[in-house]
């Protein structure tokens, strides 16, 4: 018996059965250093695994090494779950911007551990160099067709794109936003694949559709700006600062858009900056700010890091103000209106009645309330600054217990 079908194939049915439950304990272990050899020789792949990215490689991975598996001891076994599989993983790695020789090396990759741990084990379990020399071949091939279904999957991918150059640049600015941050090498090999010169710096912008994007229509952006607008979070990333001039030229572009500009920073601090700017719409959404067609968050820093922690702030204002908890709601209200204007005004009574629209004498007589309320609090700098700390980060009218009111 040669051990090869009438195609050239090596076929399963000449390895003893038996070398099946030999592999099935190493199966893990060979997966999980697979991975690791993938991640350590190709850039592209040294990113977290505890994402939807790592799943799909460990899948991927996994159900290669135990279809192996189960096809020495059943050469029946079917194939169709692990094609599929692979034909997915090879579609994920297309849409996710990486390369075809990328896929093909990671493959080749994961040959050359497979082959190592079929010698080791081998070694050791006493098998002939014809049955060793059977198994190898039958790995080969079977990588290989791995492969062709993964290559088959890309190239459908690629064919269903209607524009591939859009699919890499919104790979670039997933790259640029990873966190941890990806290789600098890995965003310097992209960019220079879609053309983009990497900056210094640059300047994220959040993007908070006023009405419904049409997908079928794209925006005259200038050619240096990354964006990704189809997404729940659309942004868009320009190299350096963001001058009035452009943001004239996104107003024009995305006409029903409002936009949160965040600090031009080093790309690899792009990610803090899209944050900060993606906080500042939702403050808008919450009436802390005042709704612009274009904010910059450079203006309201901070607000951003008063807000920053809602849930500490809260505690904040649980541990300052539970003394009002007695009061009625519209009590409760004058009294920290009251609060804000006295800190506003640094205790000016004129200055204050003119604020809360009242007479000077209504002033006094509420801050008599004040002083029997709070006390020695009004008159302690570190006591003064955390009542106002207390105040800036709650909505602008209160109602309710402090105990029960939401940041």
């Amino acid at each position: 018996m040669t051990g090869r079908a009438a195609d050239g194939a090596v076929d399963p049915s000449v390895l003893p059965g038996r070398l099946a439950e030999i592999m099935r304990p190493e199966l893990e272990s060979v997966a999980d250093e697979i991975v690791a050899e993938i991640r350590a020789l190709i850039p592209e792949y040294r990113r977290p695994l505890d994402g939807p990215y790592g799943k799909t490689i460990k899948a991927g991975v996994q159900h290669a090494v135990s279809l192996f598996a189960a096809q020495i001891a059943d050469p029946s076994a079917s194939k169709q779950h692990a094609h599929e599989v692979h034909r997915r993983l090879g579609q994920y790695e297309m849409r996710e911007g990486r390369s075809l020789d990328t896929l093909q090396a990671a493959y080749r990759a994961g040959a050359r551990v497979a082959w190592r741990r079929i010698m080791e084990v081998g070694r050791r379990s006493g098998f002939s160099s014809g049955v060793m020399s059977h198994l190898a071949d039958a790995m080969l091939g079977f990588m290989d067709e791995l492969a062709s279904v993964a290559l088959d999957g890309f190239l459908e991918a690629k064919a269903r794109s209607t524009d591939a150059l859009d699919t890499w640049r919104r790979r670039l600015l997933q790259l640029v936003l990873e966190r941890p941050a990806v290789p600098p090498d890995a965003i310097e090999e992209l960019a220079q694949l879609v053309g983009w010169t990497t900056p210094k710096a640059a300047t994220p912008v959040a993007v908070r559709p006023l009405h419904p994007l049409n997908p079928a229509q794209r925006p005259s952006l200038d050619p240096d700006v990354l964006a990704e607008l189809s997404g729940v979070e659309p942004r868009l990333l320009l190299p350096g600062p963001l001058t009035r001039e452009r943001v004239a030229a996104l107003e024009r572009a995305l006409p029903r858009c409002r936009f949160a500009v965040g600090p031009c920073v080093p790309l690899d601090a792009v990610a803090d900056s899209l944050r900060w700017a993606r906080k500042a719409l939702a403050l808008v959404d919450e009436g802390v700010l005042t709704p612009r067609r274009v904010m910059w968050v450079q203006e309201c820093l901070p607000v951003l890091l008063l807000h920053a922690d809602t849930a500490l702030a809260a505690q904040l204002r649980r541990r300052l103000l539970t003394t009002l908890d007695g009061l009625t709601p519209r009590q409760r209200e004058r009294m920290l209106e009251t609060l804000r204007a006295w800190l506003d005004a640094q205790g000016h009574v004129l200055d204050m009645a003119e604020r809360l629209s009242v007479h000077p004498q209504t002033v006094r007589y509420r801050m008599r309330q004040l002083e029997a309320t709070f006390g020695d609090r009004l008159r302690e700098p570190e006591a003064r600054f955390e009542l106002e700390l207390a105040v800036r980060t709650m909505p602008d009218r209160i109602a309710g217990p402090a105990t029960s009111r939401r940041s």
